[in-house]
């Protein structure tokens, strides 16, 4: 999903709305005045909703209805990404013309609710699904059901509807920046700030995660999270954490190079779902990874599935140090009134912007505890800010009761205050062991 407005401040809450309802979905945003060159470089796969806000005019022919512009250009550019417009002015003419011209919602920005925005967003989804369906179904193959929350992404080699196929050495449109010594291969990630490639390191000879920061650190001390990113890792050599093989600048572009992980993430392992035994096992190895962070006098401030990465003999690996801080301070702190990170995961303290130790990870660790044995996260909204009130405010749901036996774990790991809950992660290590002692049976997975 990508984000369209002149507002940094707008952007940002769109973001983190939407971080709620589409909890699986990568958000990138951009001011208004970076879309235009963005549409002359895509290839029209990047993006699958675009959340557009423009001035649509009083009128189809207002010289003013910029938005109305911008929607005739994604079409002649034959980009297919599902188009919720927000009107920063406009009427029922504008309204009724940019749904002709291909727009999958229109909204005026100062009615924009978190309600209307989900109902918007499950349309564009919706017509995702279909397109996506209709191109299976001319490919021969079986559409099967696709959540809403679920990535829609079409099949990478096949064009869209409309689309000729690219020929198989036409390079593409938006060609990833070039970084001496790597051979750059498919996008495996992307956030607002970075874009993820599986690599080959001429150096390694071997695969890694390069890292590439979307906008010039040049004349911008706050660009500089790679390089805070690298710092972080750097001070730790441990299995438990992502390896870092290097970091530079190319052309004002910070990349960093890491290790990659064939297995996936935690995440995707939660999807098939997890027996109690594993639950525990992965509390454990978590928790012991948190051990060598704090250790380093790191808080991580990230802690989530999508961040705990899989070895091949089924250990795990922190990754994404870029929200990192010192537990002692940090003169990069990020600035008051500003949330990073998912609300899904945010501790009580976190959410009210206090300051941070190791036991907000620990409140984070539980949330992934109690999402692992349910198959739910302990709290869900339809919007950013009713999320993390939950977490200041309300009671953790109750576990069932054949899981009974580790709600007085979670209980410690998911207390509002953080003096009631675990100082440490070595003591979280050692009531794993405590509950193990007691025996927990074998499990039949509980789907995620």
């Amino acid at each position: 999903m990508l984000i369209v407005d002149r507002d940094p401040k707008y952007r940002e809450w769109l973001r983190l709305h939407l971080g709620i309802l589409c909890p699986d979905a990568t958000v990138g945003a951009i001011d208004l005045a970076e879309f235009e060159p963005w549409t002359n470089m895509v290839t029209g796969r990047e993006c699958d909703v675009l959340l557009l806000a423009a001035s649509f005019g009083e009128s189809p022919d207002d010289p003013q209805a910029h938005g109305l512009d911008l929607l005739r250009k994604l079409r002649l550019r034959a980009i297919a990404s599902a188009v919720i417009a927000l009107a920063e002015d406009g009427n029922e003419l504008t309204a009724v013309r940019a749904l002709q011209l291909g727009a999958a919602d229109y909204l005026p920005k100062r009615l924009l609710t978190p309600e209307r925005l989900k109902t918007a967003v499950r349309m564009a989804l919706r017509r995702i699904e279909q397109r996506v369906a209709r191109r299976l179904a001319e490919l021969g193959l079986t559409a099967q059901s696709i959540a809403l929350d679920a990535p829609l992404q079409p099949p990478p080699e096949s064009a869209e509807p409309g689309e000729a196929a690219a020929a198989p050495a036409a390079p593409e449109s938006d060609t990833p920046p070039q970084i001496p010594g790597y051979t750059i291969g498919k996008k495996i990630g992307e956030s607002e700030k970075a874009v993820v490639y599986l690599a080959a390191s001429a150096a390694l000879g071997a695969d890694v995660a390069l890292k590439i920061s979307k906008t010039s650190r040049e004349g911008n001390a706050e660009r500089q999270a790679l390089e805070r990113e690298y710092k972080a890792i750097l001070a730790i050599s441990h299995p438990a954490v992502v390896r870092i093989h290097d970091y530079g600048i190319e052309k004002g572009l910070e990349y960093l190079a890491m290790e990659y992980f064939p297995r996936g993430d935690l995440k995707a392992r939660m999807y098939f779902g997890v027996t109690e035994a594993e639950t525990l096992r992965y509390l454990e190895l978590i928790s012991a990874a948190l051990s060598v962070v704090h250790g380093a006098g790191l808080v991580h401030r990230d802690l989530k599935p999508p961040n705990v990465m899989l070895r091949e003999n089924d250990e795990v690996a922190l990754i994404d140090f870029g929200l990192a801080r010192n537990l002692q301070g940090d003169a990069h702190s990020t600035r008051t009134g500003v949330l990073r990170g998912s609300p899904y995961y945010m501790s009580p303290e976190q959410a009210l912007g206090e300051e941070l130790d190791a036991r907000s990870d620990l409140y984070s660790l539980g949330v992934m505890y109690q999402e692992m044995l349910t198959g739910r996260k302990p709290f869900t909204g339809g919007s950013a800010i009713e999320v993390l009130q939950q977490h200041v405010n309300a009671p953790p749901p109750r576990l069932p009761l054949s899981l009974s036996r580790h709600a007085p774990l979670l209980a410690r790991l998911l207390a509002k205050r953080r003096e009631d809950r675990f100082n440490t992660a070595d003591e979280v290590i050692e009531a794993v062991a405590a509950l193990r002692h007691d025996g927990v049976r074998q499990a039949e997975p509980t789907a995620a």
